[in-house]
């Protein structure tokens, strides 16, 4: 399936998330989607975007470790579901708002956290998704800074 039409349905699925434990398990399957692409990025993305997306990669690898793995069949893992990444701007302004979100979701959690322990792994899920999101915002300016680069070269 194509990325883009995988983050919205984790978009719809953290939306429609309903008590604490499963909307961390959707941010895990944000962040395993963006681990994905982010790896299919650095394999087959532009050059100017390796880098980066191999930091996204380690990054969002980061944010599935602090949420632990949800009990998931293959087939309800969004991140294996994906066949091809398509336009690489869309996919990752969508990804960027999917991790957004996943942020504002898990400090909804934290808020009303009963235990410390719960408290802290949505505060370390919180950074790894911030941190996930600026990748992709610094991905989107070096796609910017190229066209720009070659439309003043035409």
């Amino acid at each position: 399936m194509e990325a883009v039409r995988l983050i919205g349905a984790s978009r719809c699925a953290l939306m429609r998330s309903g008590d604490a434990s499963e909307t961390m398990a959707e941010a895990w399957q944000a962040q395993a989607l963006a681990q994905a692409i982010g790896s299919r990025l650095a394999v087959s993305g532009p050059p100017e975007l390796r880098g980066e997306a191999l930091g996204l990669t380690e990054l969002a690898g980061r944010g599935c470790g602090v949420l632990g793995a949800p009990a998931l069949d293959v087939s309800s893992l969004r991140a294996a579901q994906l066949t091809e990444l398509g336009d690489a701007r869309g996919a990752l302004l969508e990804l960027g708002g999917l991790l957004g979100e996943v942020g504002i979701a898990l400090v909804g959690i934290a808020c009303g956290a009963a235990d410390e322990g719960t408290y802290w792994q949505c505060m370390e899920a919180i950074d790894a998704a911030d941190e996930s999101r600026d990748r992709v915002l610094e991905m989107l300016r070096r796609l910017a800074a190229r066209d720009q680069g070659a439309a003043a070269g035409s």
